[in-house]
């Protein structure tokens, strides 16, 4: 068996070039349905590049199919969320919750300060059960359709959501990247948090101050509102709408309060949906299971069940409304999913034959003092989410890699934790193949590449994070460390 050999910078490269490249001309050729594909393609391909580099280091195939096979095991329960997430779409439109929770919006929310009131509204709802995932697959997805009735910028509104949702995912102590980063830098859970406060509230600030100018300024539109109509009474026309209704989403809020695990506690609340749309909508659960021979039960169950596994559709008339109103079902999840297993299969072979880590090396050859070594931690987990596909391992890989340094240098641990989530956490739903970014375009139904721009808490975060870095504010030392080393 020959010895495994150090991979050279060239060839940490190469699979990373081939892949940029590939990405380059799927969007060149495919446009916006590039991630439906093309993307995935390009992925696997690339993948094959890294295995051939691992190979001729003298990894083992077996070697490299067991790094895939962990690698893409990171996916399985974002991938049972990702299902339980479209079960829940489905059956909460079939039960009037998110057309209920769009009326009230509409009722509530003036053009004006929509885009702002949405950031926070999504941040502290966040905050107090810390899932931006559960938000978005919730409040999230009713927002979109509030910024489609009043005919406000779907893009705008996603970026608000996702700011929103990533501040409370960020700052909770509930998160898991809240207690993931500060562990693998080796600082303490309530030490980190207060230390990100001095970079995510300015951060915050500046994109409430950004989501309130594009509000003022009409939101660059973009929203089908005048095809709408008088959206509240189609939505009354369609369903009992109620407070009653919005019991599910009061259930998923109180789970994730307790702690709960996301994929139950998403799961119940699809349940839950499903059980008030049988009791209080139970001419649409009849209608959408409705098929030659069925008696009105075997219609309501076999609605109840395609709600679940396809999600809920409609005929009113108004194309604009059937398309708000027809979502959700595990199978509009699928294209997600294979993007996500291909950028993790990519992911895991770059980690196993030490390409990544051989990246990471060469990065650290560049550092010359503190905020150099912190923008290069705030680079390093944008670039592991570009090329692992999971913030996670941004967090972990980076934080592992960097803690060592961090402590010859004299810097207190919070350092690190705080720059793996301004670096990792924050840009991971950025990316159109990690699985965030796939999540989030999934859920509100707003590409990646659309949202990013508005994404403003995401963006400044990081700059905010290194702009600090480097002037030396909020930087702190370990008791007795010598600035010498910094």
């Amino acid at each position: 068996m020959r010895a495994e050999r150090d991979p050279s910078l060239l060839q940490a490269l190469t699979p990373l070039l081939f892949l940029a490249v590939l990405l380059a001309a799927a969007v060149m050729l495919f446009g916006e349905d590039s991630s439906y594909g093309p993307n995935q393609v390009a992925l696997m391909l690339a993948t094959m590049v890294a295995a051939l580099v691992g190979l001729r280091n003298g990894i083992a195939w077996s070697d490299i199919q067991d790094g895939m096979v962990h690698g893409i095991s990171l996916a399985i329960v974002p991938v049972f969320i990702l299902l339980a997430v479209g079960a829940l779409i489905g059956t909460w439109m079939m039960a009037g919750t998110v057309p209920t929770l769009i009326v009230y919006g509409l009722q509530l929310m003036h053009p004006a300060y929509f885009y702002p009131a949405t950031c926070l509204v999504c941040a502290i709802v966040a905050l107090s059960i810390g899932s931006s995932w559960t938000v978005a697959g919730t409040l999230g997805v009713a927002l979109i359709g509030v910024a489609q009735g009043l005919d406000m910028s779907p893009a705008i509104t996603a970026g608000a959501v996702i700011s929103g949702a990533y501040f409370g995912d960020k700052i909770s102590p509930l998160s898991d990247t809240t207690n993931l980063a500060p562990a693998a830098a080796g600082s303490e859970l309530f030490e980190h948090i207060r230390h990100m406060l001095w970079t995510t509230v300015p951060a915050l600030v500046l994109a409430l101050i950004g989501f309130t100018i594009l509000g003022l300024r009409g939101g660059a539109s973009g929203g089908d509102g005048a095809a709408f109509g008088d959206l509240p009474a189609q939505l009354a026309a369609q369903f009992a709408i109620g407070p009653h209704l919005l019991i599910p989403m009061l259930v998923v809020v109180v789970l994730a309060a307790r702690k709960f695990p996301a994929y139950p506690t998403i799961l119940v609340g699809a349940l839950t949906g499903l059980v008030v749309a049988l009791l209080f909508q139970p001419g649409a659960v009849v209608a959408l299971g409705a098929g030659e021979g069925r008696s009105p039960a075997m219609a309501m169950l076999a609605g109840g069940w395609q709600a679940m596994f396809s999600g809920y559709s409609v005929e009113t008339g108004n194309a604009a409304v059937d398309d708000l109103l027809s979502r959700g079902g595990m199978a509009s999840m699928l294209e997600t999913i294979w993007l996500i297993l291909c950028a993790l299969g990519f992911g895991a072979v770059m980690e196993r034959t030490r390409l990544l880590e051989r990246l990471i090396r060469s990065l650290l050859h560049l550092v010359r003092s503190t905020g150099s070594l912190i923008g290069t931690t705030l680079a390093t987990g944008i670039g592991t989410n570009i090329i692992a596909a999971d913030q996670y391992m941004a967090i972990v890989l980076p934080g592992r890699l960097f803690r060592k340094e961090y402590a010859r240098r004299g810097l207190a641990p919070v350092n690190l934790s705080r720059a793996l989530e301004d670096g990792a956490t924050m840009t991971s739903p950025l990316i159109p193949w990690n699985t965030c970014g796939a999540y989030m375009a999934a859920t509100l139904g707003v590409a990646t590449l659309d949202y990013l721009p508005y994404a403003l808490l995401n963006l400044l975060s990081p700059l905010v994070a290194l702009t600090m870095a480097y002037a030396g504010f909020k930087v702190l030392r370990l008791p007795g460390a010598s600035r010498a080393n910094a």
